[in-house]
């Protein structure tokens, strides 16, 4: 084993921790500014939405609600739709799951972050992430980038590639990581198509739990 490959896990490795630093202010007053401007740009774009609709909503707008230049709106977002579908969750995900033991099946080491992570999410931002993924529903746009599952599942596959310690995925990852990712967003829209009624922490555990049976990667 390489010195740059990940380690395993300490005991006392906490996975929500990760998730509950990111809602934890910054000390730096110019990281509180840049998470003030990134919250209220997010604030004011979805009630736009919500009173004027997707599509008659434009960065100009939403910029000019926040206080801020179209500029500095692109400087947090590079387009409009990126402003529903960014997030700061994945450096922390992956984090996590690097530092899982490596002999402990991917999917099992999902299981163990994922849920308690998103367990914090909703502590915190349960109505916020309702709204974000009801727009991904309802938004024809938004819904195919995500379908599309570029970003996530990139991330997913880098972790899974270097846990194993191998320089490209082979194909049984790349099916793995394909499923998982689908598998994730099918059970995040069907919570918002439902209305955020059911426990999203338990559907995701029972989503991660039905792919476990299947692949052993």
């Amino acid at each position: 084993m390489s010195e740059a490959q990940p380690t395993a896990a300490t005991p006392d490795l906490q996975p929500g921790e990760a998730f509950a630093a990111l809602y934890r202010e910054p000390q730096s007053l110019r990281e509180r500014k840049k998470q003030r401007t990134r919250r209220a740009l997010r604030q004011e774009g979805y009630r736009l939405f919500a009173e004027q609709g997707w599509e008659a909503t434009t960065v100009d707008q939403i910029a000019a609600a926040a206080e801020v230049s179209p500029a500095t709106f692109f400087r947090y977002f590079p387009t409009k739709e990126d402003l529903v579908l960014s997030d700061e969750y994945d450096p922390s995900m992956a984090a996590a799951l690097l530092a899982r033991p490596l002999d402990e099946p991917f999917l099992v080491s999902a299981r163990a972050v994922l849920v308690p992570m998103y367990r914090v999410v909703m502590e915190h931002d349960r109505d916020e992430t309702l709204t974000r993924l009801r727009l991904m529903v309802e938004v024809p746009a938004l819904r195919g980038r995500m379908l599309q599952g570029a970003e996530p599942q990139a991330m997913f596959l880098a972790v899974l590639t270097r846990r194993a310690g191998l320089q490209e995925p082979t194909l049984d990852m790349r099916v793995l990581v394909a499923a998982f990712t689908a598998a994730l967003l099918e059970a995040m829209l069907y919570w918002a198509e439902q209305g955020g009624e059911q426990d999203l922490t338990v559907m995701l555990d029972r989503t991660i739990a039905a792919l476990d049976k299947s692949f052993r990667i």
